[in-house]
């Protein structure tokens, strides 16, 4: 078997002296589709900066994509939490995308040089699988939330990477809208073999498509099956207080407790 895309073992994370995550293990094999679950403050997007190698560990061992944090970026997209982009703004889709290739260079691509029609094969190719390429030539900010979080995706995607980490790439989405990306994020796994970390607060709308969950909660994380990791014992050990998981009719689950609520799973545009 491959290594896997992300390994932690017993994985201690401090800010300011203060432990967010501690002796966290967990790992995601090539091709699975991961989602990092928990409450505002978590430790959700800090896992994702360790990941990165944005953050050092205090103790434990960890491996991306073969390498120590930070040393495998190169073949890591990441799209970070983000507000809308503003109606005003009129850089097209299929340049956001573009960015994602030769972005960290100087200046704009000049028609003719060697590697161009090849990048702008790769562009068309990443906006064709995420279904952007009719609104590619738009100004981004005529466009939908779930149609910017493609082009996002997109971008993430055309240098053609090994694990995709997106951090809260849902959220302000409706929920058609939240069920479309998940299903996207579903078809990049299966025909790109890549790796996928998605961080978000809600499993719904994701529940058919992922492989994995990693809850985190209480300074501890818990990765497994859905059914496995999201239940009533496992998350009372994590939030040290009485949790219940329901089951409603539909399927969605609702996780209730004390202290109020700590983690909803339902539908958050009601």
């Amino acid at each position: 078997m491959s290594e896997p895309a992300v390994a932690l073992e017993g994985a201690t994370i401090r800010l300011g002296g203060r432990a967010i995550l501690e002796d966290v293990s967990l790992g995601v094999a090539r091709g699975e589709f991961v989602a990092v679950l928990g409450p505002n403050g978590a430790g959700k997007s800090t896992l994702v900066k360790a990941i990165l190698g944005l953050l050092p560990l205090a103790a434990g061992k960890a491996r991306v994509l073969g390498r120590p944090p930070g040393e495998a970026n190169a073949r890591i997209g990441y799209l970070p939490q983000r507000r809308n982009f503003d109606s005003a703004t009129r850089i097209r889709g299929i340049d956001l995308v573009r960015l994602g290739l030769d972005g960290s260079r100087w200046g704009i691509p000049i028609p003719g040089l060697p590697g161009t029609k090849e990048k702008a094969r790769r562009v068309a190719e990443v906006l064709e699988l995420v279904g952007a390429s009719r609104y590619a030539t738009k100004p981004i900010g005529e466009l939908s939330g779930g149609e910017q979080q493609r082009l996002l995706i997109a971008q993430a995607l055309v240098r053609r990477p090994q694990l995709l980490l997106l951090d809260e790439p849902l959220d302000s989405l409706d929920l058609a809208s939240q069920a479309a990306v998940a299903a996207l994020v579903r078809r990049i796994c299966e025909q790109e073999h890549v790796a996928v970390l998605l961080v978000a607060h809600d499993v719904n709308p994701i529940l058919g498509f992922i492989d994995q969950v990693v809850y985190v909660a209480g300074g501890s994380a818990v990765g497994g099956r859905p059914r496995d990791v999201i239940t009533s014992e496992t998350l009372t050990r994590l939030f040290g207080v009485p949790i219940e998981v329901l089951h409603a009719s539909d399927g969605r689950l609702v996780v209730v407790g004390q202290p109020e609520a700590p983690f909803h799973h339902g539908d958050r545009h009601a």
